[in-house]
């Protein structure tokens, strides 16, 4: 297994929070990134916590090499809430973008960015209030790759069966002081996040199905008062040579700051291998 350093990527793009622009620098929260299937039947004694992170782990490896390899569209719609406590809609966008995400390796360094061109985008705001602009977010599987698995704790808390699969539910915390695949960069500093949640991982194909994260409320101090995020993910079938793959089906991103409250929903359709074909010529005199 090699182990490749991450750049870290938006997951918040950028959006006026308290007045203050932020941008979240996220690898993990969630999208794009894609949990990759496997069909290879489980070991026994896969109800062991360990074997069954060394197995997704293993999974997470085996993804990266395969991350530009599709495109989809993606729906995206944007919320912003009144400011009364009621969580009324103040204002509603919604977008349609085709998606793909990008990989380099230059030099050792892997480097995952996702491009979006506008299908259909809202119109702008006449009154010019502020909307968050979400990316990044699906990339939450990172917690389980080699990479950042061992900066933080894992228990399992139980079963459940979701669509005649049998998943196991694992708490994930970060440990302060260890690396993190998310921070918050605001003013030219970084600020890590401490992330938490949950992930439903099949029991058997060590694929995850589902998987929720947030900070509590560790950056107050910052403006930030909540983060949440919440990506689902569903089998994909690909022909030629027929394998399925779990791709984020939609993901959920919702902040509030002490003023301001907006919450983005996006949904992923229609994904497709994505090929780059190239044609020489050789010029005659």
């Amino acid at each position: 297994m090699i182990k490749r350093k991450m750049t870290r990527q938006t997951m918040i793009g950028q959006t006026q929070i308290a007045k203050r622009f932020v941008r979240t620098a996220l690898i993990i929260l969630t999208c794009a990134r894609f949990c990759l299937g496997s069909d290879a039947p489980a070991p026994s004694g896969t109800g062991k916590l360990q074997d069954l992170l060394q197995r997704t782990g293993e999974q997470m490896s085996d993804y990266l090499d395969r991350f530009s390899d599709v495109r989809c569209s993606e729906k995206v719609l944007q919320e912003k809430f009144k400011n009364n406590g009621k969580d009324k809609i103040d204002l509603k966008e919604e977008s349609t973008y085709d998606y793909l995400v990008m990989l380099s390796n230059s030099g050792g360094e892997l480097n995952l960015s996702e491009s979006r061109l506008p299908v259909h985008q809202a119109k702008a705001d006449k009154k010019n209030r502020s909307m968050l602009v979400s990316n990044g977010f699906a990339t939450l599987f990172l917690v389980f790759h080699p990479l950042y698995a061992n900066s933080f704790e894992f228990n399992t808390t139980g079963e459940e069966v979701v669509n005649g699969h049998r998943l196991t539910k694992i708490a994930f915390r970060h440990i302060r002081g260890t690396r993190t695949p998310a921070a918050l960069a605001l003013r030219g500093r970084e600020y890590p996040l401490e992330l938490s949640g949950t992930a439903w991982i099949d029991t058997d194909t060590a694929v995850i199905a589902r998987i929720s994260a947030g900070i509590d409320n560790t950056m107050a101090d910052v403006g930030l008062n909540t983060l949440q995020t919440d990506v689902e993910f569903a089998p994909v079938l690909f022909h030629d040579p027929e394998k399925t793959y779990w791709f984020p089906s939609r993901a959920i991103v919702e902040v509030e700051t002490p003023r301001q409250h907006w919450r983005n929903t996006h949904e992923f359709t229609n994904y497709k291998r994505f090929e780059v074909s190239t044609e020489e010529q050789v010029a005659t005199k």
